[in-house]
């Protein structure tokens, strides 16, 4: 096993939210990231768009990146506009050496929308949309292969690929040698799915794994009063592990079992001026080192 910890930025500044952390710099981000102890981070909007300058960055930092988010339209747009931005993205996160690239469908997606419920206005993807996004995945998976990387699907909430059968029916149609898949534990709880059987069925295809958890008492009023995901962010249903309601000693048990080699990213969108992102770091980090061995850094 070769695993590694990171931690996304999301919690410092988010990206959906610019004034939700407006006030945290770049350096401070990484800064605190690297005094909590994590080896890696993910990509935010205040990150350096030049590899070489943002290398020089993290180096003197010991820090590397995992990844960053794409947003696909595959089932909005003509297929060559989402190939066009996702070349540019692809070569961004080589140069970065990163191995993974994470994709998400954004065609129809509520989740940056205010106006929108995050369970009653998801949207539902028609077969001819549902074709068009497993061939367009497989087409950015060989993309991705001229570099020797690969991408890996973002299940999430708010999107035509968030429950159980929509992750099913995905997996289904394409191909496993080109579409690979993110684990995001947070979103599966959210969403009321299982983590477990998830990874469980999938193992062999997850390539990049989220550690986000969930406050109980806000998740259940994200449903009752029909907020929208980013209504939801604001009013703190995520949150890091070891401080929300999800066990992660039986997923970590499961991680090893099945010899998972990558990147584990701890994620959780929150108002850092509600949640403090250095301690909030500091807490995964602790909580997490009670119930993890990490064998060796990638």
């Amino acid at each position: 096993m070769t695993i590694a910890l990171g931690i996304a930025p999301i919690g410092w500044t988010n990206d959906d939210m610019p004034d939700l952390g407006k006030e945290v710099t770049f350096e401070q981000a990484i800064d605190e990231m690297a005094l909590a102890g994590y080896q890696g981070t993910e990509v935010g909007n205040k990150y350096p768009k030049d590899p070489v300058v943002l290398k020089h960055y993290l180096d003197l930092r010991h820090l590397k990146i995992a990844s960053a988010w794409f947003s696909a339209f595959l089932t909005t747009k003509p297929y060559e506009e989402t190939e066009a931005a996702f070349i540019k993205h692809r070569d961004f996160l080589h140069a970065m050496g990163a191995k993974v690239i994470v994709v998400a469908e954004q065609g129809h997606s509520v989740q940056g929308m205010l106006d929108k419920s995050v369970f009653d206005d998801k949207p539902h993807f028609t077969d001819e949309e549902w074709q068009r996004l497993a061939t367009g995945l497989e087409r950015l998976g060989d993309r991705a292969h001229e570099v020797g990387m690969q991408i890996v699907y973002h299940h999430h909430m708010g999107t035509g690929v968030q429950t159980t059968a929509e992750i099913d029916k995905l997996m289904a149609m394409t191909d496993p040698d080109k579409v690979s898949l993110l684990f995001d534990t947070g979103h599966l709880v959210l969403s009321g799915e299982d983590p477990l059987t998830i990874f469980d069925r999938y193992y062999d295809r997850i390539k990049h794994i989220h550690f986000k958890d969930v406050r109980p008492e806000q998740a259940q009023q994200e449903r009752t009063d029909h907020l929208s995901f980013l209504q939801g962010v604001k009013n703190g249903m995520f949150t890091v592990p070891g401080d929300g309601m999800i066990d992660f000693k039986p997923i970590w048990e499961a991680i090893q079992k099945q010899h998972y080699d990558g990147w584990i990213v701890v994620e959780a969108e929150q108002d850092p001026a509600k949640a403090n992102p250095f301690e909030y770091a500091l807490k995964a980090k602790h909580y997490l080192d009670t119930i993890m061995t990490i064998p060796q850094a990638v």
